[in-house]
């Protein structure tokens, strides 16, 4: 599984903490256009960013270049993220996933989690 990340804060964080949960799953840092087309094009499998917002900074290009179905925010400020929700996201197939930065510790380990869970299915 290759994930590249995007988005406009933490993306060195984001890395680390899915390294720290699977150190099996390929990551690559990239610009917020470049990780977009590397979706789009198929040479990654999943995209995931985090902004303020967790939707604006952190998908747009993503929500651009390969559609809003294809793309879930997984929180907000003041709305945490659920795991049945990252699930539904995931076993419905969005490949891209956008959050807040403050919820990354959470965020990341559902997605990941859901990820490994749904993959081969």
């Amino acid at each position: 599984m290759k994930i590249v990340i995007g988005g406009q804060v933490e993306k060195k964080g984001i890395e680390a903490l899915i390294k720290e949960i699977d150190p099996s799953i390929e990551t690559v840092v990239k610009s917020d256009l470049d990780a977009a087309m590397e979706i789009k094009t198929g040479k990654a499998d999943y995209y995931l960013g985090a902004c303020h917002t967790g939707g604006g900074g952190a998908l747009a290009m993503a929500i651009a270049m390969i559609g809003r179905s294809q793309c879930e925010t997984v929180s907000m400020p003041g709305k945490k993220p659920q795991v049945s929700k990252v699930e539904e996201a995931v076993s419905s197939g969005k490949k891209a996933f956008g959050f807040t930065g403050d919820h990354m510790e959470t965020a990341v380990p559902m997605i990941i989690n859901a990820l490994n869970k749904y993959k081969g299915e």
